[in-house]
């Protein structure tokens, strides 16, 4: 009883030595051996690793990408997308001013404008580099399909399409003078905001759809009906320019009315005063928003990437991760070859540590850097953890970030629990997945997608609310931005190192 006290006191100090954190586990030690002694080891286990081609990511996001940008190292990549409009509900457009009634406030049931207006706030690339714009009407309702291979040509017809508009553009707009770009309203907030602005039919897209209100007001009543019998949606793309991208915060259809100025007083026009219009009725001009982009509908990103990729994800002595749906890179980790070696002890933490090459300088303004954050996750929940909108648990899943100061790695300081959930949990997620395989089962396959765990460049938000010094993760999803580091490692390459400290006790 006192060697296993002993024994008990002596772990407990070891683990406490080694971190007390929830990422320790045991492998074996169903019984304490007859000895007080107790040390605790390092040892290192080969990690292979290769790189894959990420054929497309899942994407939901609010933010749509549009533009060409050309690496030299990759090659080119084009980003387009796809999105409904949100409608709200039972919408209703303005109603024509009745002087007898007094109520409503459009000079006549018109809508004098129309135009859909496409809003960025930040890009990648050459800010100046002349690009054009081309905007679609949709003419097939968008399936919920997140993911970045989307064909957009299933939502549109190539052949006879419905053109918007084509709009030529730089990233910075140097026609706006410096006032208006750092103009702000009365809170001290900037009015200026960049956008690429197609002008529409005001017939087609304004008076056509006012009229169909009054004869069908349930195809207003929600965006669901909106979508179904007026309007599918929009696909933005780029046709013209290589070099840069805009991340696209919203797309607005706006409409433009002709109203009068009511005194709210009396519910009657103000008369005008100047000479030559004294006691008209005074009238002005307004732009709405009426149909947005918005988180309620539908927006999906389309990537298409040079064939460039899949020969730099064939290169054996390293390999690669890029954003955004380019390249992943996965590691084969032995916790068959651990629970052999380790199965009478426990395991303290598990060192895994990503290091990338330093780059070379390179002539080209624009080039990509290394991804911010990377996901470590093991490749049979791949599917489901972002398709569920899941968070990191540091048991299956970890997020860490790059550190480009002083190692210029990706380290993950213990993922034991990752270890020891995955030797524990073998024997019963085999059975299970035997079972629904069938005839189809096939072991090997099936063991080494089990030990594999992809590294992945990803984008994380945070709670900027909260007043605690620690921040709180709040969405992850994959890095839809241009990055891309070349790490150490490779089929052909050095081995990582997977470095195991563990508790024994002496024999």
């Amino acid at each position: 009883m006192k060697v296993k006290f002993l024994g008990a006191l002596l772990l407990t100090a070891t683990l406490t030595f080694f971190g007390c954190d929830d990422n320790t586990g045991t492998l074996g030690i169903g019984m304490l051996p007859g000895s007080d002694g107790i040390s605790a080891l390092t040892t290192e286990f080969p990690v292979t690793t290769r790189s894959v081609v990420a054929d497309s990511v899942f994407a939901k996001t609010s933010t749509g990408y549009v533009g060409r940008f050309t690496d030299p190292l990759f090659g080119y990549y084009e980003a387009s997308f796809l999105t409904e409009l949100n409608c709200i509900d039972n919408f209703k457009f303005p109603e024509k001013y009745d002087f007898d009634k007094k109520t409503g406030i459009l000079t006549e049931d018109t809508v004098a404008g129309v135009r859909l207006v496409v809003f960025y706030s930040t890009w990648f690339g050459d800010s100046l580099n002349a690009c054009r714009m081309s905007a679609y009407q949709l003419q097939k309702e968008l399936e919920r399909n997140r993911y970045t291979n989307i064909d957009p040509a299933k939502y549109y017809d190539k052949l006879n399409p419905i053109l918007l508009g084509r709009r030529a553009y730089t990233a910075y707009d140097t026609s706006v003078t410096d006032e208006e770009r750092n103009a702000t309203d009365s809170y001290g907030n900037k009015t200026y905001y960049p956008s690429v602005t197609f002008t529409l039919d005001k017939e087609t897209y304004g008076n056509k759809w006012l009229k169909l209100s009054k004869e069908h007001p349930e195809y207003f009543k929600n965006s669901k009906a909106f979508i179904e019998n007026v309007f599918k949606g929009v696909y933005i793309k780029s046709d013209y320019g290589d070099g840069t991208v805009l991340y696209v915060d919203r797309v607005d259809l706006q409409m433009k009315y002709q109203f009068y100025v009511i005194d709210t007083a009396t519910n009657v026009p103000y008369k005008r005063k100047q000479a030559g219009f004294e006691n008209e009725d005074s009238t002005a001009h307004t732009w709405r928003t009426e149909f947005a982009s918005t988180k309620e509908v539908i927006q999906a990103n389309q990537f298409l990437n040079s064939d460039k990729i899949q020969k730099l994800a064939a290169e054996d002595e390293h390999t690669y991760i890029k954003s955004p749906a380019g390249i992943f890179t996965e590691a084969e980790l032995p916790y068959d070859d651990i629970y052999q070696k380790l199965a009478n002890d426990t395991l303290n933490a598990v060192k895994l540590t990503f290091t990338n090459y330093n780059k070379q300088d390179s002539p080209y303004e624009f080039s990509m850097s290394a991804p911010s954050n990377v996901l470590l996750l093991r490749k049979v929940d791949f599917k489901s953890f972002f398709e569920e909108n899941k968070l990191p648990d540091n048991i299956t899943s970890y997020t860490v970030k790059h550190n480009n100061v002083a190692t210029n790695q990706y380290t993950f300081n213990n993922i034991a629990r990752l270890v020891t959930t995955c030797i524990q949990g073998k024997d019963a997620a085999m059975k299970k997945a035997k079972e629904e395989a069938g005839d189809k089962w096939n072991q090997e396959e099936w063991e080494k997608d089990w030990r594999t765990v992809y590294l992945i460049p990803v984008a994380i938000t945070y709670d900027t609310t909260s007043s605690s010094t620690s921040q709180t993760m709040t969405g992850i999803q994959n890095d839809l931005q241009p990055g891309y580091a070349m790490l150490k490692g490779g089929p052909e390459g050095e081995a990582l190192k997977l470095e195991v400290t563990y508790t024994t006790f002496n024999k």
